[in-house]
């Protein structure tokens, strides 16, 4: 472990730095990095009394022991000075592009967040903005890291920071450090943890550990120097190195009711060689020597870890009634086990295909998870996290012994999209361990998987309800979409042709390319299939359509219009849309997206010129002066679900973010969208939410109005 005051240079980086990035333009823009961080917090402190400076070069360093790439060593650098620099989003993507300001932009949105509360629900939130706003992978590696510097200096902070800060930790980041199996990093965050949570029990073991240190230290030399004569008698290369297990690993044996005295296996050994094949090799011959510990060995190579992580274990009966567990890798396995996800960075360009494979699923299943989080809700998606990223998972192999890692109870479909969305779309039946096993069947860790498919097969509806993973539910849902878009598609199709025969048309003639092209044209539609897609789906009628066509001296809005002034009032009509229009049922109407009225609000129509009628509020400053206004009115039988924009100043504070994401789930208000923007004095958000009417919407308003750090909400008029 690091020393927690210890104060690194850049010429120290920069000499780690040069071993794995021999590229000079971006040694180059690293130095630039840290040339403009230093510029933009000089004369600033930390609360622990160094040079500001000093973190971020830390936290770069940290990363560079996990080889990144530069593009996020130079993030690492510049992490803070959006929060602590006074810099913008723009300057950086001016001064380094693009992709680092973006994720550099990330990372400041994620440290304004803590955790106000000891709940799950409060940590569930904070995995949601965690994942939501890391798009990219690296930006979980600098917040990881960042805490771990942070956490080497945790000593400076009040008892009750220190105790916001391990909780945080411990329930959020060190879960996250796991699923992307940088093990360097969890482990010393654990031990920190411990430290700082339970002092009394971790100085308790460290003090037992060192009364003993020198007994163990020989204990560990002598067997370390036996099984080298072993090894090197039968002519393995390798390497060997020991050590005494850290004390939070000694710690969770002692939560489990052991005594000290009791824990026999507290000593390592770790055996590296140069393939797959030694390392059974190696076992076997230690095996030979050392009577192992019965039930203690696992093959981790042919079964990884859900973290990537693969090593041979074994335990081992010692001298004076210690227990050697040793592990043994290849160094490949190592640099997994060591960087996890990390690795993808350090291996991408020696075309190492096992790693990459194993770190684009990886990858997928993290895209798979942003994605989601655009059409899901808040508790769906916490699921999804909680499921899919942050919990143990099971191994599954294919007939020919490929392992697919999946959420526990996971199904055969998901196995099947697991191999190939065609696999999943044709999948008929399954047979597990040589049996037949109906589709719904949660898997087990070490089923053998078999999937039958039959290229007549498409996917079903009921597969939803019981799907586990985020993409089989994806694919799924893909396939339905599309099928409902062909389905509308022909219906439309025959629909128009069929009025056009009613009303004794011709249908070529109706139906010419001058006059698809027109129609196409006016409504502002894509091409033919889109018409008839509008049809099928009711937004616009065939008599419509044909009407429109018929109309060739008139525009779409002049017939509305017209249509407006016949309209018999005192008929009564039963409309399906939730916005009525005058006379209109059978015309497109739209939501203006300017200021966006949800029901309950006072609204009016405004005719436009080709796209039907545009539903504005009536205090619009872009329809208040203008004419062709005609009236329209909520259904109130709607019960559908409405987008607005809200604009919230507020006073800096690190938890506005997470408080305003509270109070909206609070009101089942769902937040589609978040933007925001650092001032000097005060902070701007604008965000997108999903909401029923406008009583809920005042309700919500009234919620935020009423926290401390909330200067103004308004609605957005564009």
């Amino acid at each position: 472990m690091q020393e927690e005051n210890e104060i690194i240079s850049y010429s120290d980086l920069e000499k780690k730095i040069k071993k794995f990035i021999k590229d000079e333009d971006e040694l180059q823009q690293i130095r630039k990095a840290y040339e403009f961080a230093k510029e933009k917090h000089q004369g600033k402190k930390r609360i622990s009394g160094e040079d500001f400076i000093n973190h971020p070069l830390n936290v770069a360093n940290i990363l560079a022991d996990l080889n990144v790439d530069s593009t996020t060593l130079v993030a690492a650098l510049l992490h803070e000075t959006i929060n602590h620099g006074k810099t913008t989003k723009e300057e950086i993507a001016a001064e380094f592009g693009e992709e680092v300001a973006n994720i550099v932009a990330s990372i400041s949105k994620i440290n304004k967040l803590t955790l106000n509360d000891d709940s799950e629900s409060s940590a569930i939130y904070l995995r949601k903005v965690l994942v939501g706003l890391s798009e990219d992978v690296r930006v979980l590696f600098i917040k990881l890291a960042d805490r771990l510097h942070n956490m080497r200096t945790i000593w400076a902070l009040s008892t009750e920071s220190q105790k916001r800060k391990v909780h945080e930790t411990e329930t959020v980041l060190i879960p996250i450090a796991h699923r992307l199996g940088i093990n360097s990093l969890k482990s010393e965050l654990e031990n920190l943890c411990l430290k700082y949570s339970r002092p009394d029990i971790y100085q308790d073991v460290l003090d037992k550990l060192n009364d003993s240190i020198e007994d163990l230290n020989a204990y560990l030399l002598e067997m370390k120097e036996s099984i080298s004569d072993i090894l090197t008698e039968n002519g393995v290369k390798f390497e060997i190195k020991g050590r005494v297990k850290s004390v939070h690993s000694i710690y969770k044996k002692l939560s489990k009711g052991k005594k000290f005295s009791e824990i026999h296996d507290i000593l390592a050994l770790r055996v590296f060689v140069e393939k797959e094949s030694d390392c059974y090799l190696v076992v076997g011959l230690i095996h030979a020597k050392y009577r192992p510990v019965p039930g203690r060995f696992k093959d981790y190579i042919a079964m990884p870890k859900e973290n990537m992580y693969q090593s041979l274990h074994t335990t081992v009966f010692g001298r004076n009634g210690y227990h050697f567990e040793i592990q043994i890798r290849t160094y490949e396995m190592d640099e997994i086990a060591e960087k996890g996800m990390a690795a993808h960075w350090t291996y991408k360009e020696k075309g190492t295909v096992k790693i990459q494979k194993i770190m684009e699923q990886k990858l997928e299943m993290f895209r798979n998870l942003i994605e989601a989080s655009n059409t899901t809700s808040d508790a769906e998606f916490a699921s999804n996290v909680s499921n899919e990223f942050l919990s143990p998972m099971i191994y599954v192999f294919t007939p020919k012994g490929d392992v697919v890692e999946l959420p526990i109870d996971a199904t055969p479909i998901d196995f099947a999209y697991r191999i190939h969305s065609e696999v999943g779309d044709k999948t008929v039946g399954a047979i597990v361990n040589e049996k037949i096993v109906p589709l719904d069947y949660a898997l087990e860790d070490g089923d053998i998987v078999k999937i039958n498919t039959s290229n007549t097969s498409t996917p079903k509806q009921e597969w939803l309800s019981f799907v586990k993973t985020t993409q089989a539910k994806n694919k799924i849902k893909a396939f339905f979409s599309k099928q409902d878009r062909l389905s509308y598609i022909t219906k439309g199709k025959n629909i128009l042709e069929k009025e056009i025969r009613r009303k004794k048309l011709a249908i070529n003639e109706i139906c010419s390319e001058e006059n698809i092209k027109k129609v196409i044209t006016e409504l502002k539609l894509k091409d033919l299939d889109d018409l008839y897609l509008a049809i099928g789906s009711l937004r616009y009628t065939p008599t419509y359509i044909i009407n429109l066509i018929k109309q060739d001296k008139k525009s779409v809005s002049d017939a509305l219009l017209d249509k407006v002034k016949t309209y018999n009032y005192s008929a009564k009509n039963d409309y399906k849309n939730d916005i009525l229009v005058a006379g209109t049922n059978d015309i497109k109407v739209t939501i203006a997206k300017c200021c966006k009225p949800v029901f309950g609000d006072e609204i009016v129509g405004y005719v436009t010129k080709g796209d039907g009628v545009s539903v504005h509020l009536k205090s619009c400053k872009n329809v208040l002066k203008t004419a062709r206004l005609i009236d329209v009115s909520w259904n109130q039988n709607t019960d559908k679900t409405y987008l607005t924009d809200l604009k919230i100043e507020t006073l800096p504070s690190k938890n506005a973010l997470l408080e305003i994401i509270t109070k909206a789930s609070l009101r089942n208000v769902y937040v589609e969208a978040i933007k925001n923007n650092d001032f000097e004095d005060y902070t701007l958000f604008e965000i997108t939410v999903k909401i029923k009417n406008k009583d809920d919407l005042d309700n919500f308003i009234n919620d935020l109005e009423i926290l401390p750090f909330i200067k103004k909400v308004t609605r957005i008029n564009r």
